[in-house]
């Protein structure tokens, strides 16, 4: 029996008791467990999204809409990046003050053409708080999933508190698990048998997070 075998049987030994009348799995089992640990305002779970960001070794920003296009352009610039990548429905006024090349991604763009990309710039679908994850599903402002995993610096967008939520059941709630999901929690980073840490190994070797939205006046 192979192992795909087993684990199907298994699934199907689990569902056993679930009969007709219950209706559709998604009702018949239960979903009783906690969508949030402590009650928090939202200015509060942004705050947490940013801590837990920066310790996964994110690069945290915040500004309001109109600071937005300057801020892209410091950060392009100080990159050095002389090309940036596009999904297909950035708002372009993200980049209306940025110098670098728009590189649009179309299905012939090989990964050796991209890879000579600098930087890339996408919105996402949510950010988890108590994670410091952020998710992406292949929306046009954050266009396919490799256009986010092969430039090395990768410039993400968060509206916040609107794409922000405390735990991942709430983040699962808003997302279509039939699109291609990418959960992003820092820069891509692996660490060998002596935990030695080396970044950039499956995607950017530098993650910038704008939260885009002023927090409430004292």
């Amino acid at each position: 029996m192979s192992g795909r075998e087993r684990i199907l049987g298994r699934v199907r030994r689990a569902l056993a008791d679930v009969t007709p009348a219950e209706g559709p799995y998604e009702r018949a089992v239960a979903r009783d467990y906690a969508r949030e640990h402590g009650e928090r305002t939202a200015e509060e779970t942004v705050r947490l999204l940013a801590e837990n960001l920066a310790d996964y070794r994110a690069i945290v920003h915040r500004c309001d809409a109109e600071e937005l296009p300057l801020l892209v352009m410091r950060l392009l610039a100080a990159r050095g990046s002389g090309e940036v990548l596009v999904p297909p429905g950035l708002p372009p006024e993200w980049l209306a003050a940025a110098d670098p090349v728009r590189i649009h991604d179309r299905a012939e763009s090989t990964p050796h053409r991209l890879d000579r990309v600098g930087s890339v710039v996408t919105g996402c679908a949510v950010a988890v708080a108590e994670t410091g994850t952020i998710v992406l599903d292949g929306s046009p402002d954050q266009g396919r999933r490799r256009i986010s995993l092969i430039p090395d610096h990768h410039i993400c967008v968060v509206r916040v508190p609107a794409q922000v939520v405390s735990s991942v059941p709430q983040a699962l709630e808003r997302l279509d698990p039939a699109r291609p999901l990418t959960w992003i929690s820092g820069p891509s980073a692996t660490s060998d048998i002596e935990l030695d840490r080396v970044e950039g190994v499956h995607g950017p070797r530098t993650l910038e997070v704008i939260l885009l939205g002023r927090p409430p006046s004292p």
